[in-house]
């Protein structure tokens, strides 16, 4: 019974349950705010990934991240959990130094495990996100695919260290955030109890069974250390100290000595310590400490260095030159430069005009346009209305009303940031800009009489003058398409502008989620952070949402794993548009190969492409990735079945990638080497062409990338696509092209050449000049025309005209066994005008002729083409044999004045030659 004027109150044991009943309820509202949007982004997530038929890519990486992620937090918070609570077992009779007189102990102890659990959880929670990629990393040990190619040093195959040495690196980390974990969560209870102090001297700086608990987990992570040093044998493949990439002599020899030793001796110290943890003072464990590490400064440091100064530095070439080799021929492999052929290419300079009749389908097919310039062109006189926008311009060959072309091509996409800010409305942005509209497509070489391209597609509805169909031409999914969109709501979506009105479009495609309840549309609203989406009368049953639209984010969702090419392009076959991606399988674990980063120590400028990791050395372009332009359907095919990388990931996703057989005829005519994977070759190429480890050690013939002009502007050049018949084939064939320059002049050492077409896709020819012959290169070419008597003059008077002058991108076409030059010249207004072709260079060897176009330019080198006449009859006898001498004469002053430029000489015996032909008609 309650006395008067006393209130109840709660035994100790009750308001500890009302606590922790607060505190339980607090931490679920705490874990509910953190969670429901990940929760929510996981749900829609689902969605889109069974939209685009993903579904068993999403939840095997869902359930391996969260698998890893769980079992991670368990055992840190677990083994954490249990040292605090060890470390407080042992000190439950200490109270905590910081607790004032008076404060109750069992408050404070409540306080302390909490903080100490909420401390643990979160640090937990990082370790587990750090690790949630963990599953890979097992899955890929347990479906290695053998390179059945060994390193040199411990003859391990390469799988070793591409697959299973990375899961011994991650188990060793792991463990060692473990006991470090523990070392932390235990120490502060030791210090703040008192078991810990530096007062009684070092010798006892820690006592009893808290210095037992503290020197086994030390030894723990000696004993780690040790491991890490066994696996730190390995990474000396990886060595970034000698004279190459790799491990050199002093890595071989003292170096892994050192660590051999090292991991003994650490076995040993970890002994050692576990041994004295049970004994008194610090005495033996510090001179245990002290001794492994003057060892490991001698081991280590001392002697090696000593080595490398007095054994291999005044022998070097000598001592190095075994692993001088194997730099050589693991990098050559890694990036896949032994497959290259080398043909020997004497340069003749004897074309003639039956040469270029013979090459008739390369000629047709060089490339006058520039893609700089023609995107301008195109993007003056195609994108028709303000919120349409050419991306960027890709090159193509295509069978063009039974002709074999070279073209260039851009889809006109829709740009939602360049409509007008008062335009720019939620439904406009979700609901009536949903797509873009049309392609245009120009032969490489053709050129109106306006200086302008001639178009095989163009206009809004696309009107073709070719035998290839576009039915489909909307465009969804692509390189702009940032935002997301709903289709099949009740307002019609803007199509196309149609004279003063718009056409009206709904979407019958497969691509988006379908919104088919109340439910998705409030999952999508709280995920997009939109409420219009929940609220908004435009929905209908037959509504979907489009998102991850931009092409090269949607297949980096579905594959993270694969490196993507910057520039994807535009095919059109089977009347839709569709894109091509490249995807490439890289890694830094291939042993004695270069890193590309590392051609700066041999003076070159080595440019990587955006999106590659730095320090790859190893690299194959595996995988061709189609994305459909209006529906958004991925596929992955596989274009490298002997790529050990791939062939892993195939077995880890086995339902992801579709076999090379599956590739439709159509779509692998259309594919082609990728621009970045050949740039990234070639640079490696500069260096390693050599193959004679003493010429590579000597730096003798190191080659470097053309400089041409652009601009007034010197630049590198870069590969350029090509329709040719290689030397020793019988037929044109799509290639990719660069030439090479040695490393300290411009003239031309060699080209490189890589197929795109049938079965020898992807074989590399390099034809190398004879060295003791001048070839001109590109700026020796570029400096042959600015000095030139009769081009020179012209391009300045342009110049100062208000015109700039563009000289485009200087193409070197081997034919037969000669080198022929062309240049494009472009004009544009300096107020912006179209860039419009004016004039053709040709190059071909002392004679530098400009012309209106290609075919005159070829005429003034090489003579007009012979074109044969039949023989007069009998009764045509009235032809004035003065009239047709004084045609002749003209005809060939009028090509002698254009060989030389002279276009007032050659226009006026141009007029003067039409009136005596219309003289001899009469």
């Amino acid at each position: 019974m309650t006395k008067p004027g006393n209130s109840p109150r709660l035994n100790p044991r009750g308001r500890n349950w009302i606590n922790l009943l607060l505190i339980g309820v607090s931490l679920v509202i705490l874990i509910l705010l953190f969670t429901i949007s990940p929760l929510i982004h996981l749900l829609t997530e689902s969605w889109w990934f069974a939209e685009v038929g993903f579904s068993q890519v999403f939840w095997l990486r869902f359930w391996g991240q969260s698998l890893s992620g769980v079992i991670v937090f368990l055992l840190c918070v677990g083994f954490w959990w249990a040292n605090y609570r060890y470390a407080m077992f042992l000190t439950r009779y200490s109270r905590f130094q910081f607790i004032p007189p008076g404060q109750s102990p069992t408050l404070i102890h409540y306080t302390v495990n909490l903080a100490a659990l909420v401390a643990i959880g979160v640090i937990a929670l990082g370790v587990a996100g750090f690790n949630s990629d963990a599953w890979l990393v097992i899955l890929k040990a347990i479906h290695s695919t053998p390179f059945n190619r060994s390193d040199p040093l411990y003859q391990q195959d390469l799988s070793f260290y591409f697959f299973q040495l990375p899961l011994y690196e991650s188990l060793r980390n792991l463990c060692f955030s473990l006991i470090l974990g523990a070392l932390a969560v235990s120490t502060p209870v030791y210090v703040f109890k008192g078991s810990l102090d530096i007062g009684r001297g070092w010798q006892n700086l820690i006592i009893g069974s808290a210095k037992t608990h503290v020197m086994l987990l030390v030894a723990g992570l000696i004993l780690l250390v040790a491991a890490g040093t066994w696996l730190d044998r390995f990474q000396i493949l990886y060595s970034p100290n000698g004279v190459v990439f790799g491990a050199g002599y002093t890595d071989t020899h003292s170096r892994l000595l050192g660590l051999n030793i090292m991991a003994g001796l650490g076995v040993l110290l970890a002994g050692a310590i576990a041994f004295f943890a049970f004994r008194n003072g610090l005495l033996w464990i510090s001179l245990s400490l002290g001794a492994y590490l003057l060892l490991a400064l001698i081991f280590q440091g001392l002697i090696p260095s000593f080595e490398q100064q007095f054994s291999v530095t005044p022998n070097e070439l000598t001592r190095e030159k075994p692993y001088i080799e194997h730099n050589l021929d693991f990098t050559r492999h890694a990036y896949a430069l032994d497959e290259v052929e080398t043909i020997p290419y004497p340069v003749e300079d004897n074309l003639t005009r039956q040469d270029l009749e013979n090459n008739e389908a390369t000629i047709r097919n060089i490339r006058l346009w520039d893609y700089r310039p023609i995107l301008s062109t195109y993007r003056q006189l195609q994108e028709i209305r303000l919120y349409y926008r050419f991306n960027d311009v890709d090159i193509d060959r295509y069978t063009l009303n039974g002709d074999y072309r070279q073209v260039m091509l851009s889809g006109r996409e829709l740009a939602y940031r360049q409509v007008p800010d008062r335009a720019k409305t939620w439904v406009n942005e979700r609901l009536k800009y949903t797509h873009g509209y049309g392609m245009v497509m120009s032969p490489v070489n053709e050129v109106t009489p306006q200086g302008l391209p001639n178009f095989l597609i163009k206009d809004i509805p696309p009107v073709s003058e070719v035998d290839i169909p576009l039915d489909q031409p909307r465009i969804y999914y692509g390189e702009e398409t940032q935002h997301y969109i709903f289709t099949g709501m009740g307002t019609d979506e803007f199509d196309y502008p149609l004279g003063n009105d718009n056409a009206a479009y709904r979407y019958t495609g497969k691509g988006g989620v379908p919104l088919t309840s109340w439910w998705h549309r409030l999952v999508y609203a709280l995920d997009f952070n939109n409420l219009k989406t929940l609220i908004s009368g435009y929905f209908t049953p037959e509504s979907r949402i489009l998102y991850h639209r931009e092409i090269t984010d949607r297949v980096q969702r579905i594959a993270p794993f694969l490196t993507l090419d910057h520039d994807p392009y535009l095919v059109l076959r089977e009347g839709r548009m569709q894109w091509v991606i490249d995807a490439y399988t890289i890694s830094d674990r291939y042993p004695y190969s270069e890193p590309l980063y590392r051609l700066q120590r041999f003076g070159l400028n080595p440019v990587q492409r955006p999106g590659m990791m730095r320090g790859f050395n190893y690299i194959r372009n595996s995988v061709k990735v189609l994305v459909d332009a209006y529906d958004g359907t991925v596929q992955f095919f596989v274009v490298d079945q002997q790529d050990p990388v791939l062939a892993t990931y195939r077995q880890i996703f086995p339902d992801l990638f579709l076999s090379p057989t599956e590739i439709p005829d159509d779509l692998r005519s259309h594919f082609r080497y990728p621009l970045d994977l050949f740039f990234m070759q070639a640079q490696m190429y500069l260096a390693y062409h050599m193959t004679n480890p003493e010429v590579f050690y000597n730096q003798e013939d190191l080659w470097r990338f053309p400089i041409q002009q652009y601009e007034g502007k010197e630049e590198v050049m870069q590969p350029y696509y090509l329709i040719m018949r290689l030397p020793d084939s019988d037929r044109e064939e799509f290639l990719l092209i660069l030439p090479f320059t040695p490393g300290n002049r411009d003239n031309m050492i060699a080209w490189m050449a890589t197929r795109c077409d049938g079965e020898k896709y992807g074989s590399s020819v390099l034809y190398e000049f004879p060295k003791q012959e001048l070839v001109y290169g590109p700026r020796q070419i570029e400096a042959r025309i600015d000095q030139d008597p009769v081009i020179s003059p012209q391009l300045t008077l342009w110049s100062q005209e208000g015109s700039r002058v563009i000289r485009g991108d200087l193409f070197i076409i081997p034919i037969e066994q000669s080198l022929l030059y062309v240049e494009p010249v472009f004009l544009r207004s300096e107020q912006g005008g179209l860039p419009e072709l004016k004039r053709v260079i040709v190059v071909f060897g002392e004679k530098i002729v400009m012309a209106e176009t290609l075919e005159q330019a070829l005429d003034a080198v090489f003579g007009a083409t012979q074109v044969s006449t039949p023989a007069p009859t009998p009764t045509d006898s009235t032809l004035d044999p003065t009239l047709a001498r004084q045609a002749l004469e003209t005809y060939q002053q009028a090509q002698e004045a254009l060989r030389n430029g002279n276009w007032a000489e050659y226009g006026r015996l141009h007029s003067e030659l039409e009136q005596l032909l219309f003289r001899l008609n009469q």
